[in-house]
């Protein structure tokens, strides 16, 4: 089997990273079913990573259908212990605007419980501590490389996470900015907290694309849709893609955080 230390998970319209003839794609298989899609493999600034498009390289899988465990446990399986995740977001704040990056360091689940959040459905039990489900030290040095390529930055904040494909109301939109939350997203939950579960590094960067229907207006032809989100995060994808491969080049050798040693330990009665 292929090894790869570090993985990027596309999000939408980020559907390659690796180019070449020296990319080679892999097809994982996993307990859990099919990933979205096969994984590319090849060097990135002199390092050997995997990319996986987050909804399939011709984005097929909504948000609510993509396999996470299948996901992450494919990019482990490779030997991956470091996930750069960005990902296209609303924002619930006037302060962050389109062509932002936020790094996040909280997440907040609203999504229905629909989706398989963990890996321990028995009969082995554990229970995830997760007060703060990113990791610091990887998420320092993506907020840093992406405020060296140029992309307005913010080091922390929270994403709140919803089912989705359908965006908020306004009602909705507004309720959730009450919450504190800085973005609005559909994938970075449970993918933060699969990752954590396999004890796995996880930074999400999520690309600012649109203001969330509820935050400084309530004009229904400024609602957003999918046309602008998919414009916007375009405009700025080469950027995105440059911070990240100046991510790849920066990191050490050996982790300095404990995302590993934070891995749960299973209850046997």
């Amino acid at each position: 089997m292929p090894y790869a230390e570090f993985a990027v998970i596309g999000g939408s319209g980020f559907y390659a990273l690796i180019d070449g003839e020296g990319a080679e794609r892999v097809a994982v298989e996993t307990p859990y079913g099919e990933p979205s899609d096969t994984v590319a493999l090849g060097f990135v600034a002199g390092r050997m990573v995997a990319f996986l498009p987050r909804h399939g390289s011709g984005h097929t899988v909504p948000p609510h259908r993509i396999n996470y465990r299948a996901n992450l446990w494919a990019l482990a399986s490779l030997g991956v212990t470091r996930v750069i995740a960005p990902c296209a977001a609303g924002s619930l704040r006037a302060e962050v605007d389109r062509g932002d990056v936020v790094v996040c360091d909280q997440v907040i689940d609203r999504t229905r419980g629909q989706r398989h959040d963990t890996f321990f459905d028995g009969p082995e039990v554990a229970h995830l501590s997760a007060p703060s489900p990113y990791c610091a030290e990887l998420s320092a040095a993506a907020a840093t490389a992406c405020t060296q390529a140029g992309l307005h930055t913010h080091h922390g904040g929270t994403v709140l996470v919803i089912e989705g494909p359908r965006f908020a109301t306004v009602a909705e939109s507004r309720e959730f900015a009450r919450t504190g939350a800085h973005i609005i997203n559909m994938t970075q939950y449970p993918e933060v907290v699969l990752a954590q579960e396999l004890g796995m590094c996880y930074a999400g960067l999520g690309l600012v694309t649109d203001h969330d229907a509820g935050v400084d207006r309530d004009q229904p032809s400024q609602a957003v849709t999918q046309e602008e989100v998919l414009r916007v995060f375009a405009a700025n994808l080469e950027t995105l893609r440059a911070a990240i491969i100046r991510l790849i080049a920066a990191l050490p050798a050996t982790r300095g955080c404990d995302c590993a040693a934070r891995r749960p330990q299973t209850i046997r009665h």
